[in-house]
C-alpha cells in the first residue's frame, strides 16, 4: 500500500507543477489572483448574503440553500484541516512559486469547497446557469493550485465536499 501511496503522490506532484510551471505568466497572474477570491470567505458570504436581500422571491430560496450549503460545509473542511494536517505543496515542493502563502494547512481547499457549495445549487435550480457559473468555480479551483496554494487532491476534495453540500441543501430546501 505505501507504494501505491507513494505513486499517487507522484503523480499529484507532477500534475501540480504541470499547473504551478506557468506561475510567471502575466495574463494568468492576473486572472488567477483576480478569480481565486471568489472562494475566499469575504466574496463568498457576501454574495450569498447580497442574494438572499435583492434576489426576487423565486431566486430567495436558492440563495438561501447557497448559504446553507456554505455554512454547512465549512464545519467539515474545518475538522479535516486538523484531521490531516498536509503541509501545503510550497512548504513541501522546494521549486513551487506561491502567491500569498497561508498557515493552516492544505487538505481540502475552503476557497474550493466554497465556490460549489455556492454555485451547486443554482446549476440545479437553473441548469443552463451551469455554462457560466461551473466555468468561475472550475478557475477557482484550478486557482489554488496555480497559486501554488494546494495539491490536486485538496481541490479535488474540496470540488467533492462543496458539490455534495450543495446539492444537499438544495434538495432539502427546495
Amino acid at each position: 500500500m505505501t507504494k501505491l501511496l507513494q505513486q499517487a503522490y507522484t503523480l499529484e506532484c507532477r500534475m501540480f507543477r504541470t499547473i504551478n510551471r506557468y506561475f510567471d505568466c502575466q495574463w494568468l497572474n492576473i486572472y488567477f489572483r483576480l478569480v481565486t477570491h471568489v472562494g475566499g470567505a469575504t466574496f463568498s458570504i457576501a454574495a450569498v448574503l447580497l442574494a438572499m436581500i435583492f434576489f426576487e422571491q423565486e431566486w430567495r430560496m436558492t440563495a438561501v440553500a447557497s448559504a446553507c450549503a456554505l455554512a454547512a460545509s465549512h464545519i467539515p473542511v474545518a475538522v479535516m484541516k486538523r484531521l490531516y494536517p498536509r503541509p501545503r505543496p510550497y512548504v513541501v515542493l522546494s521549486e513551487a512559486k506561491v502567491y500569498g502563502p497561508l498557515k493552516d494547512h492544505s487538505f481540502p481547499s475552503g476557497h474550493t469547497t466554497a465556490v460549489f457549495a455556492i454555485v451547486i445549487p443554482f446549476v440545479f435550480a437553473l441548469p443552463v446557469l451551469s455554462f457560466g457559473l461551473l466555468p468561475i468555480a472550475f478557475s477557482v479551483a484550478i486557482s489554488r493550485i496555480y497559486l501554488g496554494l494546494h495539491y490536486p487532491s485538496d481541490v479535488l476534495a474540496g470540488c467533492l465536499l462543496g458539490t455534495a453540500a450543495g446539492a444537499f441543501a438544495f434538495y432539502l430546501l427546495l
